[in-house]
């Protein structure tokens, strides 16, 4: 069973490239990417590996997490499913919209 990694505390320059040869240390790696901004391209700072199984896991973390890279402390940990995000876009969840004029 594959089991996906967060990667926190990334130097902003590195490519997934790079992350990549990291992890390749490691047998088992599925799957390596670094989170970038949609608007600039840049390195959000973290990123995630999916590896084939949760030893290769476990492995992975004990050998980079607190591992120093480009002068920062990497922080690697199973990752945790994402929160749901809100409705957004004026909807209330209850059947009806906000409006934008008077509460009255």
């Amino acid at each position: 069973m594959s089991q996906k990694l967060f990667i926190g505390g990334l130097p902003f320059t590195t490519s997934t490239d790079e992350l990549r040869q990291l992890f390749n240390q490691i047998e088992g790696v599925d799957n390596v990417t670094v989170v970038t901004d949609r608007d600039t391209g840049r390195s959000r700072g973290f990123g995630f590996a999916e590896m084939a199984t949760a030893e290769a896991a476990n492995e992975a973390i004990r050998k980079f997490n607190g591992y120093a890279l480009d002068g920062r402390t990497l922080k690697v940990e199973v990752s945790k499913p994402s929160a749901p995000r809100g409705n957004g876009g004026g909807y209330r969840g209850d059947g009806g919209y906000h409006s934008r004029g008077s509460r009255w």
